[in-house]
């Protein structure tokens, strides 16, 4: 952990206040792995991390605040996601293989990631405003790339002057979270994973560039 980090009541934290303030963090998260948000209390993630809930409260107002610390962690990392788009090709061969692999990495972000993506879709579906920032801060590394793309594309008289960027880079992207939150699900449609994602790359292919791919 780098850069300064703060008590509630403000005081700056040592190194074995750090090394405990993240021991908490790393035990909330494996505990929304496996227990429903809502049930998760403070004095069990304080049991688990071997302290007490005096010293949860050292650091954290309360469980949701300490989900909102690892919900921007994972939004931090989620920007990252752009990178799958940066200065890749989607002529020929090579659009195929982009789609491929921003199918890959966008489903395995999703992977590692699914219990505090799941609580995030629940704040956000209810309505508050530091999960739904926090989703949209994911989704966006990967809607606003798709968007410059399809622009460029257009540019190059490649995609139709008529389509517009930021609805289709939007749907892509709702499509691969709706996706990528629902894989275990497939399996009960007959869906292999292995077949899950060349399907998915299909798609986003057709999305952005209008025409099936070249394999």
């Amino acid at each position: 952990m780098t850069g300064q980090v703060r008590t509630v009541d403000g005081r700056v934290a040592g190194r074995r206040g750090q090394a405990t303030r993240q021991k908490l963090l790393e035990c909330l998260g494996d505990m929304l792995s496996s227990s429903p948000y809502r049930d998760v209390k403070v004095i069990d993630v304080a049991r688990r991390a071997g302290t007490s809930p005096a010293t949860f409260y050292q650091y954290f107002p309360d469980v949701e605040g300490a989900v909102l610390e690892i919900a921007e962690e994972m939004a931090a990392e989620g920007t990252s996601l752009a990178q799958l788009l940066e200065g890749r090709s989607w002529a020929g061969k090579a659009g195929w293989q982009t789609s491929q692999e921003l199918v890959d990495g966008f489903l395995d972000f999703w992977r590692r990631n699914d219990a505090i993506l799941r609580v995030v879709d629940l704040g956000a579906a209810e309505g508050d405003k530091r999960f739904y920032k926090i989703r949209m801060k994911v989704l966006n590394s990967v809607a606003n790339s798709l968007a410059a793309t399809v622009k460029d594309l257009q540019a190059k008289g490649r995609v139709d002057k008529d389509v517009n960027p930021a609805a289709v880079a939007g749907s892509l992207v709702t499509m691969l979270s709706a996706v990528a939150g629902h894989q275990k699900g497939f399996q009960t449609w007959g869906v292999k994973q292995a077949e899950l994602k060349p399907n998915l790359a299909l798609l986003i292919h057709l999305g952005v560039t209008g025409r099936k791919p070249t394999r």
